[in-house]
Protein backbone atom coordinates (compact mmCIF):
# COMPACT_ATOMS: atom_id res chain seq x y z
CA UNK A 1 0.00 0.00 0.00
CA UNK A 2 2.83 2.41 0.86
CA UNK A 3 4.47 1.77 -2.51
CA UNK A 4 1.30 2.72 -4.35
CA UNK A 5 0.96 5.90 -2.30
CA UNK A 6 4.62 6.80 -2.87
CA UNK A 7 4.32 6.20 -6.62
CA UNK A 8 1.17 8.33 -6.81
CA UNK A 9 2.85 11.13 -4.84
CA UNK A 10 5.92 11.04 -7.10
CA UNK A 11 3.71 11.16 -10.20
CA UNK A 12 1.86 14.20 -8.85
CA UNK A 13 5.10 15.95 -7.92
CA UNK A 14 6.60 15.32 -11.34
CA UNK A 15 3.43 16.63 -12.97
CA UNK A 16 3.37 19.78 -10.86
CA UNK A 17 7.13 20.43 -10.72
CA UNK A 18 8.68 19.52 -14.10
CA UNK A 19 12.26 20.43 -13.13
CA UNK A 20 14.12 17.43 -14.54
CA UNK A 21 17.45 18.40 -16.04
CA UNK A 22 16.57 22.05 -16.27
CA UNK A 23 19.83 23.18 -14.72
CA UNK A 24 22.12 20.74 -16.47
CA UNK A 25 22.93 23.15 -19.31
CA UNK A 26 24.09 25.93 -16.99
CA UNK A 27 27.71 26.17 -15.97
CA UNK A 28 28.20 25.69 -12.23
CA UNK A 29 28.78 28.87 -10.25
CA UNK A 30 32.39 29.49 -9.30
CA UNK A 31 33.14 30.71 -5.82
CA UNK A 32 35.82 33.28 -5.18
CA UNK A 33 36.73 31.66 -1.86
CA UNK A 34 40.03 29.74 -1.78
CA UNK A 35 39.86 25.97 -1.79
CA UNK A 36 40.40 24.48 1.64
CA UNK A 37 43.26 21.98 1.32
CA UNK A 38 42.80 20.67 4.87
CA UNK A 39 39.26 19.39 4.43
CA UNK A 40 38.15 16.89 7.09
CA UNK A 41 38.94 13.29 6.28
CA UNK A 42 36.10 10.81 6.27
CA UNK A 43 36.13 8.22 9.03
CA UNK A 44 35.93 5.51 6.37
CA UNK A 45 39.41 6.41 5.12
CA UNK A 46 41.02 5.90 8.53
CA UNK A 47 42.33 2.50 9.59
CA UNK A 48 40.34 0.38 12.04
CA UNK A 49 41.08 1.63 15.56
CA UNK A 50 39.40 -1.03 17.66
CA UNK A 51 41.06 -4.25 18.78
CA UNK A 52 40.84 -7.27 16.55
CA UNK A 53 38.62 -10.24 17.35
CA UNK A 54 41.68 -12.27 18.32
CA UNK A 55 42.75 -9.66 20.89
CA UNK A 56 39.28 -9.54 22.44
CA UNK A 57 39.02 -13.35 22.58
CA UNK A 58 42.41 -13.51 24.28
CA UNK A 59 41.21 -11.06 26.94
CA UNK A 60 37.94 -12.88 27.66
CA UNK A 61 39.47 -16.38 27.53
CA UNK A 62 42.41 -15.55 29.80
CA UNK A 63 43.19 -18.48 32.10
CA UNK A 64 43.90 -16.14 35.04
CA UNK A 65 40.24 -15.09 35.10
CA UNK A 66 38.72 -18.58 35.24
CA UNK A 67 38.58 -19.04 39.01
CA UNK A 68 37.89 -15.42 39.94
CA UNK A 69 34.55 -14.04 41.11
CA UNK A 70 32.58 -11.98 38.59
CA UNK A 71 33.61 -8.57 39.95
CA UNK A 72 37.32 -9.46 39.85
CA UNK A 73 36.98 -10.87 36.32
CA UNK A 74 35.37 -7.61 35.23
CA UNK A 75 38.26 -5.64 36.75
CA UNK A 76 40.80 -7.88 35.04
CA UNK A 77 39.06 -7.44 31.69
CA UNK A 78 38.77 -3.67 32.21
CA UNK A 79 42.52 -3.50 32.93
CA UNK A 80 43.34 -5.50 29.81
CA UNK A 81 41.16 -3.25 27.67
CA UNK A 82 42.71 -0.16 29.32
CA UNK A 83 46.14 -1.36 28.16
CA UNK A 84 44.73 -1.31 24.63
CA UNK A 85 43.35 2.20 25.20
CA UNK A 86 39.68 1.17 25.24
CA UNK A 87 37.10 2.02 27.90
CA UNK A 88 35.37 -1.15 29.14
CA UNK A 89 32.18 -0.23 31.01
CA UNK A 90 31.51 -3.49 32.88
CA UNK A 91 28.45 -4.66 30.91
CA UNK A 92 27.87 -7.82 32.95
CA UNK A 93 28.35 -6.51 36.50
CA UNK A 94 24.66 -6.25 37.38
CA UNK A 95 23.68 -9.57 35.83
CA UNK A 96 22.89 -12.25 38.37
CA UNK A 97 23.06 -15.89 37.33
CA UNK A 98 19.78 -17.77 37.06
CA UNK A 99 19.75 -20.99 39.05
CA UNK A 100 17.34 -23.81 38.35
CA UNK A 101 15.05 -24.62 41.24
CA UNK A 102 14.72 -28.32 41.89
CA UNK A 103 11.19 -29.53 42.60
Amino acid sequence: MRDAIARAAMWVLRLLLPARGRHAAQEPARSSAPVNESAPVSAWHKPWGAPSAEEVRAIFQDEKAEGLPLEQRERLWAGAFAQLGIDYDHPTTNITPVRAVSA
